[in-house]
This record gives structure tokens, sequence and C-alpha cells, in this order.
């Protein structure tokens, strides 16, 4: 059975974190509270689908705090905000930091399940395209050396006679050759074979 996605919140104030976990669970998702950003810092989740409730101001490491943190350790949990004492200028900067939302504390409890909506889409988009990204790597990964070398020249525009003559071999091989880069990436034509190849590091590596 699918597990539900796991909303993580972490703020100071433990009556705001009990209602909020009371909340979370009868709308469905799996809920973790942390009472400061420094205890997720010592706990951090599983890269499981979930979104991150985030309080502004809270003793030590603030919300924007442990934002800039979790952008330097790679962690990629859509976060929203909220807060009793946001003001424009700090809701600009998390949200171009990466925040998803920034809520206004008390948030009415059908503002907030939408917000959670929205930022769970955001990071089942997000693993969507990680997945993909991956996939299309391991492919890569299978083409041997020379088949690199077919698939810049092809990407750089060479026709076959071309390729074969910078590589010295006949051009059925390189004809050859290139039917296997095509199956192995999984590109049916040319122009589809160029927009996966836009997506390669196709530097000899």
């Amino acid at each position: 059975m699918t597990q539900p996605p796991v909303i993580h919140v972490v703020d100071d104030d433990e009556s705001v974190r009990s209602a909020l976990k009371r909340l979370l669970f009868a709308a469905g998702y799996g809920v973790r509270t942390y009472p400061s950003a420094g205890e997720f810092l010592l706990d951090p989740p599983p890269d499981t689908p979930g979104c991150l409730l985030l309080d502004l101001r809270m003793p030590g490491p603030s919300g924007l705090d442990l934002q800039d943190s979790l952008a330097r350790h790679g962690v990629r949990l859509p976060v929203i905000f909220f807060s009793g004492h946001g003001d424009l200028a700090t809701g600009v900067r998390a949200m171009k930091a990466g925040a998803v939302d920034f809520l206004a504390k008390p948030v009415e409890s059908k503002v907030l399940l939408e917000a959670i909506e929205s930022a769970l889409r955001t990071d089942a988009a997000r693993r969507t395209n990680h997945g993909a990204g991956a996939d299309l790597q391991a492919r890569y990964a299978q083409l041997t050396a020379r088949e690199r070398e077919v698939l810049r020249l092809v990407v750089a525009g060479q026709l076959n006679k071309q390729i074969a003559a910078a590589l010295g071999v006949a051009e059925r091989t390189v004809k050859a050759q290139r039917a296997q880069v095509m199956a192995k990436l999984g590109a049916a034509t040319a122009a589809e074979l160029g927009r996966i190849a836009a997506q390669l590091p196709l530097d000899g590596g």
C-alpha cells in the first residue's frame, strides 16, 4: 500500500504543532513535528513525498536559516512558510529562495490544505522529472565511447559520410552505430535524438 505524503511541521509553539498534527492526520497525511529548525536538521527526513510547513521566527535558527541550509544540502522538499510576523520583504525573500507559499497566522484550514496540495504537486513533478533524468543518464551510460563520438557528431549536424571520414571507418559502420545510439537512447527520429542529446553531457565522458 502506498504511504501517504508526509507533512513536516517545524514550529516552536507546541499548541500550533498539535493543532496542525490533528488537522493533517484528519486530512489523510502523515505528519512529523519538530520544535525547532535545529531539531529538524538533527533528524532530517528520508527522501519521500511530502512538504515542509515552516514557521518564520523561532528561537535559534529561523525558518529562513533552515530554508537556506536545506538548499545547501540538496534537500528539495517544497517549503510553505507560515508566520504571525511575516512582512512583504520577508515573503519576497522566501519565495525567491524557492518557497511555494507564504501564509499569515492564523491560517484557515482550507487555505492551508490548498497550499499543501499545491506543494505536493510541485514535489511530485520534481520527482517525476528527476526520475526521467536518472533514467536517461542510465541509458546514456550504456553507450560505448565510439557511440558517444557518433552521437556528438550527429548532433553537430554532420552527415554519415562526414562522420565516417572523421572517425576513419566505413559509412555503413556509422549507420549501424547511429542505429545503436538511437535504440539505446529510445529515439525514433533524428529530431527526437537531438532533443534527448540536449539533456546530456556530450563532453566525451
